[in-house]
Order: C-alpha cells, then sequence, then structure tokens
C-alpha cells in the first residue's frame, strides 16, 4: 500500500495568491464604498450605543423603551450640532469670497516688501500659496463626506435598530458556527472593548479640544468661534493631520480680519491645546491597550481615506484595530499582526 505524498504549495506562491486576494477585496471595498461606508458607520454607532443600551435594560427598562430611547439620543446630538454649526457654515460661506480678497491683499503687501529687499518671488505663485480655497476646500471635502453621509441618517438609523436588536443574539449565534467559540468569543470582546475604549477617550479629548478651541478664540474676538470649535472636535478623530486641517481656517481668517499678532496667538493657543490634550493626555489616558505603531496609525489614515473617503480617515483606527485583532486570531497571519503592533511582542508557543 503506497502512502500518499502531501504537495505542498510554496511559501512565494502561497504569498502571491494571498496577496492576489487581498487585491481583489479592496478592490471590491473601494467599488462598494457608497455602501458600505453607510454600514460600517452604522455599525460603529451601534459598538458606541451597546453599554448604555444593555445598561437601560439592566434597569428593568424594556428592550423597545431602551432602544427607542437611544435612537432619540442620537437625533438629539446630531440635531443639536446641525443647529449650531449650519447658520456659521451658511454665513460663512456668504463672506468667503470677500475673505480671499483681503488675504489677496495682504500676500501683495508682503510680496512687494520682500521685493524691496531684494527677494524676487513669482508673485501670482505666492498669493495663490496663501489663499484659503486650498485648505477650505480639503476641508469642505472631508466635512462634506461626513454631511452626505448624515443625509442618509434615515437608513443609517435603521441600521442602527435591526444591530441593537440582534447584539444580545449574537455572541450564541458566533458560539454556534465558530470552530473555537472560546477564541471567537474573545476576539470580539476585545474587538467590542477596543472600540468602545478609543471613541469613549477619543470623543472626550475632541470634546475639550473643541471647547478649548472655541474659548480662546471667543477671548481673541475671532470670527465664528463656535465653527472652529466643531471643526476641531471633528477633525481631531482624524489621526495625525486632522488638528492641523482644524487649526488652518481659524489661523489665515484671523490673520485677514486682525493682523499678524492676532493671528500669532491663534496658532500659540492650538498649539497648547493640542499639545495638553494630544500628545500628553492622549497617550496617557490610552496606554499601550491599542496596539498600534504611530507609522501603522498614519499609513491606515491614507489607506482607509483612500478606500472609503472621508468617513474612511475618521474611521481608520477602529478599522485598523479591528484588522489587527483579526490577524492575531490565526497562526499564519500572526506575523502581520505583530508587524501592525507597537513595540516588542512576546511569541506565544
Amino acid at each position: 500500500m503506497q502512502e500518499k505524498t502531501v504537495i505542498q504549495k510554496p511559501t512565494g506562491s502561497r504569498f502571491i495568491l494571498n496577496f492576489a486576494a487581498f487585491v481583489v477585496v479592496i478592490a471590491g471595498m473601494k467599488a462598494a464604498s457608497a455602501l458600505l461606508v453607510q454600514f460600517i458607520f452604522a455599525l460603529f454607532i451601534s459598538v458606541i450605543c451597546f453599554s448604555p443600551f444593555f445598561w437601560l435594560q439592566r434597569r428593568g427598562i424594556p428592550k423597545i423603551l431602551a432602544l427607542l430611547l437611544i435612537i432619540l439620543g442620537i437625533l438629539a446630538i446630531g440635531f443639536l450640532i446641525g443647529t449650531l454649526v449650519g447658520t456659521s457654515i451658511n454665513q460663512f460661506s456668504a463672506d468667503l469670497p470677500e475673505y480671499e480678497k483681503l488675504l489677496e491683499v495682504k500676500t501683495a503687501l508682503v510680496v512687494g516688501w520682500l521685493e524691496k529687499l531684494g527677494i524676487d518671488i513669482p508673485r501670482d505663485q505666492w498669493i495663490n500659496s496663501f489663499s484659503l480655497k486650498g485648505p477650505l476646500n480639503l476641508i469642505g471635502n472631508i466635512v462634506g463626506g461626513f454631511s452626505k453621509l448624515l443625509s442618509k441618517m434615515v437608513l443609517i438609523l435603521i441600521t442602527v435598530i435591526f444591530i441593537l436588536l440582534e447584539a444580545a443574539d449574537f455572541p450564541e449565534k458566533l458560539r454556534s458556527i465558530s470552530i473555537n467559540p472560546d477564541i471567537s468569543l474573545s476576539n470580539f470582546a476585545q474587538i467590542n472593548d477596543n472600540i468602545k475604549k478609543y471613541v469613549g477617550i477619543k470623543t472626550l479629548l475632541s470634546l475639550a479640544t473643541g471647547i478649548s478651541v472655541t474659548l480662546w478664540l471667543l477671548i481673541l474676538r475671532v470670527e465664528y468661534p463656535l465653527l472652529w470649535g466643531v471643526l476641531a472636535f471633528i477633525l481631531n478623530f482624524i489621526p495625525s493631520i486632522g488638528s492641523i486641517l482644524a487649526a488652518v481656517p481659524a489661523i489665515l481668517l484671523s490673520l485677514v480680519l486682525q493682523g499678524a499678532e492676532t493671528s500669532a496667538l491663534v496658532t500659540i493657543g492650538y498649539l497648547f491645546i493640542n499639545m495638553i490634550f494630544g500628545t500628553i493626555l492622549e497617550p496617557r489616558f490610552m496606554g499601550k491597550g491599542l496596539g498600534l505603531s504611530t507609522l501603522v496609525v498614519f499609513l491606515s489614515l491614507l489607506f482607509w481615506g483612500w478606500v472609503l473617503g472621508p468617513v474612511g480617515m475618521l474611521l481608520s483606527v477602529p478599522l485598523t484595530m479591528v484588522v489587527k485583532i483579526g490577524f492575531e486570531s490565526y497562526e499564519d497571519t500572526r506575523w502581520i499582526a505583530i508587524l501592525l503592533g507597537s513595540g516588542r511582542q512576546k511569541k506565544t508557543i
């Protein structure tokens, strides 16, 4: 009787197959990004709502009533933000052409002063470099993508409702279909805990950042302080570059309307606020639980922004955490999770 020989595919071939599968999946996600973003955003909201939803039920409130309270809370927050910021956005958009003309005049004065010193620079190119259109268009695309998503809030809320109704039964379903139920449930709990931890801490720190920016701009009497505070709150969810993008419009606007001294004070205020909340407090409260390296956080921002658009930039860290935990679940892909992680990780035997 002849023994059967097991033919193993070369490592290079396996890598090529895995890479090809990855490319196909990413291409599919990008093609279906409009639908996928809505589902991911609904899932993201649902994860945030899990704790208050189950807490209300533990207090003896029926499931349907608890769900109704959660949905009303979401609508109230959305309405409050829209009411506070909507008027400022409309007014700022109407005044934007006038602000751009004032900035061009001030930039032309600086160019003329440099030319008197013997520094020859292209006038038109220099003026265009300090136009408000560039940074505002970039910020407008990010906020616009988020606003476009919120315009489909009815569909998103319906999805959230169904996810919350199924949430209690999901662990049992996962246990039934999983080959290793304990590992699957552990991974699910880890994903849920990490996302709640990240979102909770990030929301509180972003809220503190937005309030601090609003108060500082009110003290300096910069136009539209509430708008720039809300913008700082939203863009603070974008790693690395969000706080920088949020600061640009207020700095340029203060330069146009109030001069270089006020603009410098605005810049110092933004730097100080972001240093306190972003550089000191955030790493302290986040700790090492999220387990993502700084480089991976930045690259994930670019990657998810390319795949899913502006909303992907806002959700880049939670999405990457989910991917990392998924890779940690399998021996063949654990090395990828180690590369995504921060610092050295001990080998598991």
